[in-house]
């Protein structure tokens, strides 16, 4: 199945959204899908080309410093982020 390129911009439109507002923590892929419900794999494919953006980070160790076999956790780029934040409504308290 192919989609589309503007409704592929709103999917990196919601994993960027997901991954903003955890800010600074990083998130597995699983978490990701599950909140913009979407499946697995499609959803690490689209944070890879993420990546190759540079947008995303790729976190590949637990927070021991041991090195993840099969998983990776992913978290906003310092670039992405600064861009993100100039964008978002101030909040008043």
């Amino acid at each position: 199945m192919k989609i589309s390129y503007k409704k592929k911009e709103k999917i990196y439109e919601q994993i960027l959204a997901v991954l903003y507002s955890i800010n600074p923590r990083s998130i597995f892929t699983s978490y990701i899908a599950k909140e913009i419900a979407r499946d697995e794999e499609f959803t690490k494919k689209l944070l890879l080309e993420l990546k190759n953006k540079k947008l995303v980070m790729e976190v590949k160790k637990n927070p021991k410093g041991i090195d993840y076999i099969k998983r990776a956790r992913w978290k906003l780029s310092d670039e992405a982020y600064d861009s993100y934040k100039k964008y978002q409504p101030a909040v008043s308290i």
